[in-house]
């Protein structure tokens, strides 16, 4: 089964006008459309075009219409001003990016007590044709415009998986619970390329990011229920005084539970952080999950977090993301 989300064709916007003007005008803008071989459809006072003819549209709508009665929306969203088009036009260029997969990873240790490299979180980094760097939350802006957000979240996933045939360790793959439509459906990819690169399930963690933003409670149970079903371990992401509730923290169950990082720099002398740092551990260790640290830099603060019985530490004091493939030259290596 195919989701009109696995694919990254052009968008179908819906057009809607209201005002004397915009209705008097508006049989001549569905002709000019059908002339073009850009209009999908017509019913009563909307219609729908390509997006080839979306920009066309744009211009005509701000010369000759009231454009503050016209609206538009993509894939059945809600209504918006048509001024607000322009972005999702601009931002076109995700989709090379998501057709093309230019995407790669670094990998991030984590490291346990004893300073041993427990596992690597797989960080994705974006490039253009050209290779130039394109930033995460330029690329996750992009993608949450034009609704690719599931499609973008899936080429992260699969670089990270491939990624973890680098290393014996464990691996952190970030996802975004809203992204994914039917886990079923949608993790199934996730699945079979894990298999078939021979990456033990118990190997790969999925984290959670955007914790505190879950809103569907139900459907994120159900896609970490999917993850627990096949043999992968899952772990909640920043999370910290902020959130939601604890019934929730009990519900979930995660093998690993990640302290955000803002309550972690500066811990050593902060009263404040250490009660919400204490509390996190101590809830932690009620529900079973280990406890990890992200965005250590200072030497002071993992003495302290360790002392205190935090076991997983990650951050720049232990190593910055670096290209996975290192991992895997340092493997030939081992084995020469």
């Amino acid at each position: 089964m195919k989701c009109n989300a696995c694919s990254v064709g052009s968008l179908q916007f819906e057009i809607k006008v209201d005002g004397e003007r915009n209705l008097f005008i508006f049989p001549e803008v569905i002709e000019h459309m059908e002339r073009n071989g850009e209009l999908l459809w017509v019913k009563d006072d909307s219609l729908a075009v390509k997006e080839s003819g979306m920009r066309d549209f744009l211009d005509f709508c701000r010369d000759h219409m009231e454009s503050d009665r016209v609206f538009f929306r993509v894939n059945g969203e809600s209504w918006q001003d048509v001024a607000q088009a322009e972005e999702i036009l601009e931002s076109q260029w995700i989709d090379e990016v998501i057709r093309k997969e230019l995407v790669t990873c670094h990998a991030q240790p984590i490291l346990d007590g004893a300073g041993e490299v427990y596992a690597y979180e797989m960080l994705a980094r974006f490039h253009s044709e050209d290779g130039s760097i394109i930033y995460p939350g330029e690329i996750f802006g992009a993608a949450r415009k034009r609704d690719r957000l599931y499609a973008l979240d899936r080429i992260c996933r699969m670089a990270a998986v491939r990624a973890a045939a680098f290393t014996d360790k464990k691996v952190f793959i970030n996802f975004i619970p809203t992204s994914i439509y039917s886990p079923e459906f949608c993790l199934r990819s996730t699945t079979l390329l894990a298999d078939r690169l021979g990456v033990h399930p118990g190997r790969l963690v999925f984290e959670v990011v955007e914790t505190e933003n879950v809103e569907d409670t139900d459907h994120l149970k159900r896609i970490l229920a999917f993850y627990k079903e096949k043999g992968f371990r899952y772990a909640l992401d920043d999370v910290g005084e902020g959130y939601s509730t604890l019934d929730l923290l009990a519900e979930l169950q995660p093998h690993y539970m990640k302290l955000d990082m803002k309550y972690v720099q500066g811990v050593s002398n902060d009263q404040q952080k250490q009660r919400t740092a204490l509390a996190f551990l101590a809830e932690a260790v009620k529900l079973g999950s280990v406890p990890l640290a992200e965005g250590i830099e200072e030497q002071e603060d993992f003495d302290w977090l360790k002392e205190k019985g935090y076991k997983l530490f990650q951050g720049y004091l232990f190593g910055r993301p670096a290209p996975a493939e290192n991992l895997k030259k340092a493997q030939e290596h081992q084995l020469s």
